[in-house]
């Protein structure tokens, strides 16, 4: 009993292993380019941190993948890098990216830590976590450095306990709609932000994608953020508070040489779009106002279909690489 549980890899160690594999290679060949064309040395140096890292994560799992005799995935190569390629984004742009991805990284390693079953894979995920938050805290420094970090809006402080006893506290639609609660604020400003990074890197992708129905699925998605932003931001302005948010497209150089293939930007997109909807649910569950409820589930809709139309894309072009899954009993059997 002992050495099954020691030795045996279950889906859930495989899985999370398998999709941070294929997300680290999406961020590798990422801060390879960027660190190509940085010009600002502190945001060099957090790149070429970030790129120590997610090398190291990445030795890390193949070890384990051999361990668990399972095959490594292809991920994402050299093939899929143009070095030479002009710059596509700014400095401050790419420190929005490292300071964005780590959300993403905390939000995963939290996840994979929690259903890990495997020691190794747990102690690999813990000591990732450690590594994400201090990846997030010296990000936020350096941006408050730089002066481009955005604080969320004040709000009043209470200094008495109160019990809700208005009826309209989660009136949206009809009648009148109470404040917003402070963390109806926070996941509002967030999303913001989240669309306004989106809509930046979406945009300088649709400039560079070799293939017309890739071009036409960025310009899209890059149409989709923008309307969301400005869902987020209208709903903030209602109760005068600001949106923590700034449009980043000028952020975007005008290049139309592609740094990437079209296959590592597609599933780049994909992975913002799984992390968005994951995000609009959590925020719905925590939003009592009915407005903001249907709000988060027609825009959830909305990137779920988008979504559908990337998978497609991945599918059709034989770039979809086959997750790990159960066995098929059936065909088994025949």
């Amino acid at each position: 009993m002992n050495n099954l549980y020691t030795n045996y890899f279950t889906a859930s160690d495989i899985s999370t292993l398998w999709d941070t594999y294929e997300s680290d290679t999406i961020i590798k060949y990422g801060m390879k380019h960027f660190l190509q064309h940085v010009e600002d040395p502190d945001i060099q140096n957090i790149l070429q941190e970030t790129l120590q890292l997610i090398e190291r994560n990445i030795h890390h799992m193949e070890e384990l993948f051999k361990k668990a005799n399972f095959h490594i995935p292809k991920g994402f190569t050299d093939e899929d890098i143009h070095l030479n390629a002009p710059r596509l984004f700014s400095d401050t742009l790419y420190l929005e990216y490292i300071f964005n991805m780590t959300f993403f990284m905390l939000d995963t390693y939290s996840l994979a830590l929690s259903v890990a079953d495997h020691k190794d894979v747990n102690d690999y995920y813990a000591k990732n976590l450690k590594a994400a938050i201090s990846l997030n805290k010296q990000a936020k420094e350096l941006e408050k450095e730089k002066a481009i970090y955005i604080r969320s809006p004040r709000i009043p402080h209470s200094e008495t306990i109160t019990f809700v006893e208005d009826k309209n506290y989660m009136t949206g639609w009809l009648g009148e709609r109470r404040p917003l609660l402070g963390i109806e604020v926070t996941n509002l400003v967030f999303h913001s932000k989240r669309n306004a990074l989106g809509h930046a890197m979406i945009t300088g992708f649709s400039q560079v994608a070799q293939s017309n129905e890739v071009k036409k699925f960025f310009q899209k998605g890059r149409d989709i953020s923008g309307k969301h932003l400005e869902v987020f931001t209208s709903i903030l302005h209602e109760d005068f508070l600001s949106d923590g948010a700034l449009l980043r497209t000028s952020e975007v150089t005008d290049s139309t040489t592609a740094p990437f293939s079209d296959r590592l930007m597609v599933t780049f997109v994909a992975n913002l779009i799984a992390s968005s909807i994951g995000q609009y649910s959590v925020s719905m569950s925590r939003s009592p106002r009915h407005d903001l409820s249907v709000q988060y589930a027609r825009l959830m809709a909305e990137v779920g279909k988008y979504a559908n139309e990337g998978m497609k894309i991945l599918i059709r072009h034989g770039w979809l690489e086959q997750p790990p899954m159960a066995a098929n009993r059936n065909d088994l059997v025949e």
